[in-house]
């Protein structure tokens, strides 16, 4: 027998018209039995009277259809738009202080991008990377200086990297004053976070590392055991794509986190975990590109509105510290870091931070007044980046790059023919 959800809507309301406001009695918190209130409107249509409590009980069934519907209806909008609440801890958030305006400190690590309070490269590594820029020249499909050679400038990431990346090729692309000979190569690819990059490139790591990046896949849920094979390969086959070789790659931006921190353990566990991802991708890449001098680190966007655990906050806020520790640990002269051929084997390119992205919400930076909006950010997780937050970082991205003293160095059209 159907039940009076399948009852034409005019129908019910010709049925409700015709009832008196008759009081609910009974039980009205007992499930309403559709079939009884389906075989009371039957006995209506056939003009026998209800009584009292039957016409109340039709009512009581129509409210709950009406209800049971408008919950349906909104589980829909909520899977629709993504409107859960964030995941992470309000409280925990609000406390968080973007990382280049932070002077107290945060869980004995202090303030300032490289730390200390500083937000720029001590004096004898900014020394160090202005030379390495300057080296940056147009090189040809075999390495060689040319004329009409090519700078390479490619991204290695994961998801929310290849979203902003993208955005910032058309962008850059466009802008008068970028050197011709740059060519900006998306490497990145979703999915792949920097455990991923590293299991595909172990043939360059130490002894250990298969067995170490297995066990902590394992914990972030994903179950590969012999490497992705789409990372590596992948960025070759864009740069194949996009007429350049791996000998022209100079210098990289790199974005990178882990999926599901929290999995890896809390802070500083879950960064220890990302930084040794880093170092591991700037020695493959070494290795890859035998003439990249530069690599630009960026830790991630705002994660507080994210309504997953992917990468919520405190986790995108504190994977900046991954960052500061590669730099740090290359400055102390880590072997595995070294980029200078007169201490040892180059092992990889010498590291400074690129643009730093993270915002508090829609509190304004000081320095900049930027800021994080929900609406930035995809209603299915509202943790990777929508249009305008790819605009966002497309903007930040290339503001660096024309203004930072080595990057504007080869990036610039002007500077670049000037210092040849």
């Amino acid at each position: 027998m159907k039940t009076i959800e399948s009852m034409p809507v005019f129908l019910l309301c010709c049925l409700l018209l015709q009832l008196s406001p008759a009081p609910l009695r009974g039980a009205a918190s007992e499930p309403v039995d559709f079939q009884r209130a389906r075989a009371l409107f039957e006995k209506r249509q056939r003009g026998e009277p209800l009584s009292a409590d039957e016409q109340a009980y039709v009512i009581r069934a129509m409210a709950a259809q009406k209800a049971a519907k408008a919950k349906q209806a909104n589980k829909g909008e909520a899977a629709k738009t993504g409107s859960t609440l964030p995941v992470s801890d309000p409280k925990i958030v609000a406390a968080l202080v973007p990382l280049d305006e932070l002077t107290g400190g945060y869980k004995a690590e202090s303030g300032g991008l490289y730390g200390d309070g500083r937000n720029t490269p001590p004096p004898a590594h900014l020394a160090a990377y202005l030379a390495e820029s300057k080296k940056i020249q147009p090189l040809d499909a075999e390495g060689r200086p040319a004329k009409n050679g090519r700078v390479v400038l490619l991204s290695i990431g994961m998801s929310n990297t290849t979203m902003e990346y993208s955005r910032f090729k058309q962008v850059a692309d466009a802008d008068p004053e970028k050197s011709p000979q740059v060519v900006i190569v998306d490497g990145a690819k979703g999915a792949r976070t920097g455990l991923a990059w590293s299991l595909d490139g172990l043939e360059f790591l130490p002894a250990g590392e298969e067995q170490r990046l297995v066990a902590e896949l394992a914990k972030a849920g994903v179950g590969a055991r012999k490497g992705f094979g789409d990372t590596w390969t992948g960025a070759e086959a864009k740069l194949a794509a996009s007429g350049v070789t791996a000998r022209q790659v100079q210098a990289l931006w790199i974005k990178q986190a882990e999926a599901r921190p929290s999995a890896l353990g809390e802070f500083p566990a879950h960064a220890r975990i990302l930084q040794a991802s880093l170092v591991n991708i700037l020695n493959i890449a070494r290795h890859h590109y035998p003439n990249l001098r530069v690599a630009y680190l960026s830790s991630r966007i705002f994660g507080g509105y994210a309504t997953t655990p992917l990468n919520p906050e405190p986790y995108a806020y504190e994977e900046a510290f991954s960052q500061r520790w590669v730099i740090r640990d290359q400055i102390k002269g880590e072997p595995r870091l070294n980029y200078d051929p007169a201490r040892g084997e180059v092992k990889a390119p010498i590291v400074v931070w690129g643009p730093y992205l993270w915002a508090n919400g829609t509190t304004p930076r000081k320095s900049d007044g930027f800021a994080w909006s929900l609406d930035d950010f995809v209603t299915s997780d509202r943790t990777h980046p929508d249009t305008t937050a790819r605009q966002k970082v497309a903007d930040l991205l290339l503001r660096f790059l024309k203004t930072d003293a080595g990057a504007k160095s080869w990036f610039i059209k002007s500077e670049a023919n000037a210092g040849r």
